[in-house]
C-alpha cells in the first residue's frame, strides 16, 4: 500500500520545520533554527524505543526506518546510536538526565507533564504540528497537547481491550463478564492499577471530572465506589476468576484453561499464537452491579514519539521524529509488530479495518474508554488503586469492610504522598 500523499507531506515537514522549542526560555516554539535542508551536517542521533521495535524477529524495524530516513537526506551525514526505552519508562529515565537522553524518544501521553517540567521535551510547531492535527482524530491530538501546544507525533492509541476465544464465547457471551465468568475462566490484572479504575469508572466514579479539572480531585467514594468494591469481593471469590500475572493468562488460552483475557495490543501476537483460528478481540463488556448493567471503561491515551529540548541537532531531531511517526512508518510497525496505527488515512485502508485487533483497539478507544488523565495529581491514584488491587485478591477487603477500605482508597489518591 503507497502513501506518495501523506510522505510527501511528511518530508515536506522535515524541510520546512517550524518545528521545535528554543533553548532562551523553557518550552518556548521557535520557527526553524536556520539550518537547510541541503546544508552539510554530522550528526551523532540517540533514538530510545521498546525492544519490540529493536528485535531481529520483528525486522529490525527501528533501525531499518532510521536507515531509510538517513536515505531521504544523503547531506545529513548521520550515524544513530540506538538505545533500549520501553514508552512506560521514558519519563523517568529521561528525566534522571535531560542532557545526555536520546535526542528522540517513544512516551506514553501520560507523561507529558513530567517530561516538560523536567525540561526534557520539545514543543512542536509548523508543519510538524499541522501534520499531527491532520492525521490524526481530535481525541488523539488531544492527548498530545497541554496549554494549545504540542509535545509528540502520537503513533497509535494506548488502551487495552479484551481478547476471547471464539469457540467458547459467543457474540452474546462476551456483551458480559458475569455472563463470561459463568460458563468459563476469566483472567484479569485486578492488582494492575490500570485495570482496576474500569469497574469503578463503570458505576459513576470519576477522575479530575473529564480528566482534565485538578481542583476537582477523584471521586472513588459514597455508595457507588463501595458497590464496586463489593462486586469485586465477588469476583475474586468467583472460582471462574484468575488474577493475571506473569503470563498466566495466555498460557491459559494456549492450553485452553482460560476462556478471556484483558490486554493490549502488545499481546496480540502471542495471544493470536495461543488461540489460532479461534482468535477473538473485543472491546469491554459490561458488569453487574446491584442489578443494573455498567459498563466498563479502560483508561486511553496515545504513544507519541517525542524530542528532548536538549538534543545538539533540533531539526534532524524533529524531523526524525516526524518520520517514525508517518503514514509509512506507523504501517511498517504495524505489519512488523501489530502496533495498530491511528493515522486516520492508515484506519480506512481495508487490510486495516478488518483486522479484528484494529477493530477491538478503535471499538475501546472510541466507545469503552475514558482519557487518562494526565494531570500532576494523577499520580496519587496509582499506589491507593494498587493496594486496594492487592488487598482484594489477598481476601483482606471484605463486604463487611468494604466501606471502610473504600473510602481509605478514596482519601489516599487525593492526597499527595509529597508533605
Amino acid at each position: 500500500m503507497k502513501f506518495k500523499k501523506v510522505l510527501a507531506l511528511a518530508l515536506a515537514g522535515t524541510m520546512c520545520l517550524a518545528a521545535f522549542a528554543g533553548c532562551s526560555k523553557k518550552n518556548e516554539s521557535t520557527s526553524g533554527d536556520g539550518t537547510k535542508a541541503d546544508e552539510k551536517i554530522t550528526a551523532t542521533i540517540k533514538v530510545w524505543s521498546p525492544a519490540e521495535d529493536q528485535a531481529a524477529s520483528n525486522g529490525e524495524w527501528l533501525q531499518t526506518r532510521c536507515e531509510a530516513f538517513k536515505a531521504e537526506h544523503p547531506n545529513w551525514d548521520l550515524t544513530f546510536v540506538y538505545e533500549v526505552c520501553g514508552e512506560d519508562k521514558a519519563a523517568e529515565t529521561i528525566t534522571t538526565d535531560p542532557a545526555s537522553a536520546a535526542d528522540v524518544f517513544m512516551f506514553a501521553n501520560d507523561q507529558i507533564n513530567k517530561l516538560i517540567d523536567a525540561d526534557a521535551l520539545a514543543k512542536l510547531g509548523g508543519t510538524t504540528a499541522d501534520y499531527v492535527k491532520s492525521t490524526n482524530s481530535e481525541a488523539i491530538v488531544n492527548s498530545v497537547t497541554v496549554d494549545g501546544a504540542i509535545y509528540g507525533v502520537p503513533y497509535t492509541t494506548n488502551t487495552w481491550f479484551m481478547y476471547y476465544n471464539t469457540s467458547i464465547f459467543s457474540e452474546d457471551d462476551i456483551k458480559s463478564l458475569d455472563t463470561m465468568l459463568s460458563k468459563a475462566k476469566v483472567s484479569f490484572p485486578l492488582t494492575n492499577s490500570w485495570y482496576i479504575a474500569s469497574f469503578y469508572a463503570a458505576n459513576g466514579c470519576t477522575l479530575f471530572e473529564d480528566g482534565t479539572n485538578e481542583e476537582a480531585g477523584i471521586d472513588f467514594s459514597g455508595d457507588k465506589a463501595v458497590a464496586v468494591t463489593d462486586y469485586l469481593v465477588d469476583l475474586v471469590a468467583n472460582p471462574n476468576f484468575m488474577n493475571e500475572e506473569n503470563g498466566c493468562g495466555i498460557a491459559g488460552l494456549k492450553d485452553g484453561s482460560v476462556g478471556a483475557m484483558f490486554s493490549g495490543s502488545w499481546d496480540a501476537s502471542n495471544v493470536r499464537d495461543a488461540l489460532g483460528e479461534n482468535f477473538g478481540a473485543v472491546e469491554l463488556p459490561s458488569i453487574s452491579i446491584n442489578g443494573a448493567d455498567k459498563q466498563m471503561y479502560s483508561f486511553a491515551g496515545s504513544k507519541a514519539l517525542g524530542v528532548n529540548r536538549n538534543t545538539e541537532y533540533p531539526e534532524i531531531a524533529v524531523a526524525l521524529a516526524l518520520w517514525l511517526g508517518n503514514a509509512e512508518s506507523q504501517q511498517s510497525r504495524y505489519e512488523a509488530r501489530g502496533v495498530v496505527p491511528c493515522n486516520t488515512e492508515l484506519l480506512q485502508s481495508d487490510a486495516v479495518k478488518s483486522d479484528a485487533l484494529v477493530i477491538a483497539q478503535n471499538n475501546t478507544f472510541d466507545k469503552t474508554s475514558i482519557m487518562q488523565p494526565f494531570v500532576k495529581a494523577m499520580d496519587n491514584y496509582w499506589g491507593a488503586a494498587e493496594n486496594m488491587g492487592k488487598a482484594l485478591v489477598a481476601g483482606t477487603v471484605t463486604h463487611e469492610n468494604s466501606a471502610s477500605e473504600t473510602e481509605v482508597m478514596n482519601t489516599a489518591m487525593n492526597t499527595s504522598a509529597v508533605q
